[in-house]
């Protein structure tokens, strides 16, 4: 099993949570999380600015990858290397091999280092095993790739499970212990899931009554509606009393099927990402919460890694690398955590708007407007 070390403790780390996050994103607004400081170093780099990032992402129905993951990376490679440096682009869109043969064009251009977020985790081995071979330095980002893999960037994503089962249980409160809960979990060849999964079971076993269990192929939303339809004939409508979704598409086919089923009054709904309708649909009362993953920290840190492993610069590739993880086949590897951000109703001013993912008027659209108003989001 995929596991985080060193082990901190689940009370612990969602203590730091809030505090962890926005600091860190304080910092890089100011210039102050480069590396060690000024990004100098005393080794030698071993290329120039003229280098090439590969970035290959999965697919496109996650909002967040194309509107702030690539363009997050691509600039921050520019400012990097003086806008010479350069990244080069390919999106899978839910292929997994077309992610392959992406992967291996990648490595036939001869791309210096490639960032990539894996479709299937196991699958991909064999493609970072030909870059490794190729002398390409592979990161895995967001997710977590076998084979020989540099380095790991991503979010603390047990504990995206812990916030989100943790929100259920305490919205439910004194009538958790004999509430009905369906769980509606993500793609099982996503080595992400597994870790969501840890961390939302914790907090939800034994606390509530966990009636259904669906792995999501593709985290599909279409899979989702059709999971929770599903649900809703076999444990009744009314009956279910909250729905742990893994992320905001798949929220989003559960509130669909949910009131394709005449629910008036939405039980508490969870999400991941902070994708714009899943924000609308918390301040609509529609879906509970959603877990933010500060886009900006987790990219930047990317592109510095990808830069830094090229050029030589050892120091401050070690500096963001701090934490270690286990892949199904490699132990040790060097990666970096970063926390995550439960957002309400009650927060989306001091969270997403006030790291400017969206602007209140994004938000409060006309549809909208009359939720924005009675939350005093203006």
């Amino acid at each position: 099993m995929n596991a985080r070390t060193p082990h901190t403790s689940a009370v612990r780390r969602t203590g730091i949570a809030l505090a962890a996050s926005a600091a860190a994103l304080a910092l890089t607004a100011c210039g102050v999380v480069d590396g060690i400081g000024g990004g100098d170093s005393s080794e030698a780099p071993e290329k120039g600015d003229d280098i090439t990032v590969g970035l290959l992402l999965p697919d496109k129905d996650t909002a967040r990858f194309e509107k702030f993951d690539y363009p997050l990376i691509k600039k921050e490679v520019g400012v990097l290397t003086n806008g010479k440096g350069k990244v080069v682009y390919l999106n899978a869109e839910a292929s997994p091999k077309k992610q392959s043969q992406q992967f291996q064009q990648m490595i036939g251009d001869k791309v210096d280092v490639i960032l990539v977020d894996a479709l299937d985790a196991k699958a991909i081995a064999s493609d970072v095993q030909k870059a490794k071979d190729a002398d390409i330095p592979v990161i895995a980002y967001d997710r977590l790739a076998e084979g020989p893999v540099t380095a790991y960037v991503s979010h603390d994503n047990e504990l995206v499970g812990e916030v989100q089962g943790r929100s259920i249980v305490e919205e439910l409160g004194s009538k958790a212990a004999s509430s009905k809960v369906v769980m509606m979990n993500g793609d099982p060849a996503d080595p992400n899931t597994g870790r969501f999964k840890k961390g939302a079971v914790g907090e939800l076993e034994g606390a509530v009554d966990i009636v259904k269990r669906y792995d999501t192929d593709k985290w599909s939303p279409e899979v989702a509606k059709k999971n929770m339809q599903t649900a809703i004939a076999s444990v009744g409508v009314n009956n279910i009393a909250a729905v742990y979704s893994a992320n905001d598409g798949m929220a989003g086919a559960v509130i669909e099927a949910l009131k394709d089923a005449g629910v008036s009054k939405m039980p508490p709904v969870t999400g991941q990402d902070a994708n714009l309708d899943a924000v609308q649909r918390i301040v609509a009362g529609e879906q509970f919460m959603t877990v933010y993953k500060p886009f900006a920290l987790e990219a930047t840190d990317a592109a510095k890694m990808a830069v830094y492993k090229v050029q030589g610069r050892d120091i401050e590739f070690d500096a963001l690398t701090q934490d270690s993880v286990d892949s199904g086949s490699q132990e040790g590897i060097p990666a970096q955590l970063v926390s995550v951000v439960p957002v309400t109703k009650d927060n989306v001013k001091s969270t997403v708007v006030r790291d400017g993912v969206y602007t209140v008027k994004e938000i409060c659209t006309a549809e909208y407007a009359a939720a924005c108003a009675a939350i005093g989001l203006k």
